[in-house]
């Protein structure tokens, strides 16, 4: 089982590193560990999906827990099973955007509290190779079937405020953005691709941070008339944006286009995460809230947004999350704010986007390194004289310029995100930063 229990998930290769056996064990050590009498379970379209869930639901009862099986369902429905329910916890079986021979499990508490390696996952992997289950109960749970895909389409569609025929096109990378997509129906036209259920991935990898994976809607964009694309991830947790011309909108831009339409309802506090540019910050503000920026990773941030009631965050890979869905991820709700500000303000989404795009950023660009710790270190002295963030990794801020460098959870990289001002400002801090990182 060495290397599947990840920082906030577990995840493998079917057949190698993830099969039933372990699957089995995982599923006793959740209820060890949460002393949990229902679990909601929810799995998506990967052939070994469905063995994997009889697996994990033969441990869960095995140890006195009754299952609801969810069915076929996206990880935004999971999340919602297990609060709507009042589960004490709550799984979903599936390895995200992964290649369609992984699989894995997304974990969390009552409430859809989520687990994460330091809140569980570590707890549970030493359960599983330790085998110190508590005891078989006597009388063993119980397995029934509870499909809940009509009930967060019920909870979600009222949200939309479309006045007027709003045509999007969409790529499902056939996965289950299919499935997260119903909540659309009948409110916005989805013109969709690659909309077939298949774990194998045929067409492209269910990933829309990789912008190479947008090409197929970028064309179909622009072969006909649609005021925005989408894509979604293996999931359905994730979504990108294309606008109307074809163009990909930075996900950050979309986190502020978001707030916007949800401050139009409410006040209040909205996370942003720290690689995301200053212009996010600036139109939260100017909407009426308080922008609050975030750690990276969605274990903080839904615990940050339950500690502070923010209604929403937005997370630079495509995570969008709502405190309308228990504090976690709805794609398709953030499909429908977009929808509902280019109903309201009669304009594209590029007109939208451009006031917006204020400042030019690097995007994220990765480096090997030996010695992390030294690289870090360095920094902090080269650029003592900036304003000094230390919420994740660590943050300089300039007055025309910023950077933010963390280490990855699993690899020896260090990630670097940097904005500026100008286009030659950044591009110059980039190389330079650059520099010192690669030595």
């Amino acid at each position: 089982m060495a290397g599947i229990f990840k920082a906030y998930d577990i995840r493998g290769i079917y057949g190698e590193t993830m099969d039933e056996e372990i699957m089995f064990k995982i599923g006793r050590a959740f209820v060890t560990l949460l002393k949990c009498k229902t679990v909601t379970v929810g799995r998506d379209m990967r052939p070994h999906s469905t063995p994997l869930f009889d697996a994990f639901a033969k441990g869960a009862t095995m140890q006195g827990a009754d299952v609801i099986d969810l069915g076929l369902a996206t990880t935004c429905m999971s999340y919602f099973g297990c609060g709507s329910l009042n589960a004490d916890g709550g799984v979903m079986i599936t390895a995200s955007h992964n290649p369609g021979e992984w699989n894995g499990i997304k974990m969390t508490r009552a409430q859809a509290v989520p687990i994460s390696g330091v809140t569980g996952i570590m707890d549970i992997e030493r359960i599983c190779n330790e085998e110190s289950f508590d005891p078989a109960a006597e009388t063993p749970g119980s397995i029934s079937q509870h499909h809940i895909a009509d009930e967060y389409i019920a909870h979600i569609r009222p949200h939309a405020e479309i006045t007027r025929p709003i045509k999007i096109a969409a790529d499902m990378a056939n996965s289950m953005g299919s499935v997260e997509a119903r909540v659309l129906d009948g409110l916005i036209e989805v013109d969709a691709i690659y909309e077939e259920l298949d774990g194998t991935f045929p067409n492209h990898e269910a990933n829309p941070l990789k912008v190479e994976t947008l090409e197929a809607l970028q064309a179909m964009i622009r072969e006909g008339e649609y005021d925005f694309g989408v894509a979604f991830d293996g999931d359905a947790d994730r979504v990108g944006f294309v606008d109307e011309n074809g163009t990909v909108v930075a996900m950050d831009m979309i986190t502020a286009l978001i707030a916007e339409d949800m401050l139009a309802h409410e006040k209040g506090n909205i996370f942003y995460d720290l690689r995301s540019s200053w212009s996010v910050k600036e139109v939260i503000e100017e909407n009426g809230g308080t922008a609050l920026m975030s750690r990276v990773g969605h274990a903080f941030i839904k615990q940050q947004m339950r500690d502070a009631n923010a209604s929403f965050a937005g997370e630079l890979s495509g995570h969008y999350y709502f405190r309308d869905n228990y504090f976690t991820e709805s794609s398709s709700l953030a499909v429908i704010c977009v929808a509902n500000i280019v109903n309201r303000s009669g304009k594209t989404l590029s007109e939208l986007i451009k006031p917006i795009q204020r400042y030019h950023a690097s995007g994220e660009i990765n480096s090997e390194v030996a010695d992390t710790d030294a690289v870090i270190a360095q920094l902090r002295e080269d650029y003592a004289d900036g304003k000094l963030i230390e919420l994740d990794g660590v943050s300089f801020e300039y007055d025309d310029w910023w950077f933010n460098v963390r280490l990855s959870n699993t690899e020896p990289l260090i990630r670097l995100n940097l904005e500026a001002k100008t286009q030659e400002k950044m591009e110059a801090k980039r190389d330079e930063i650059l520099a010192k990182i690669r030595g």
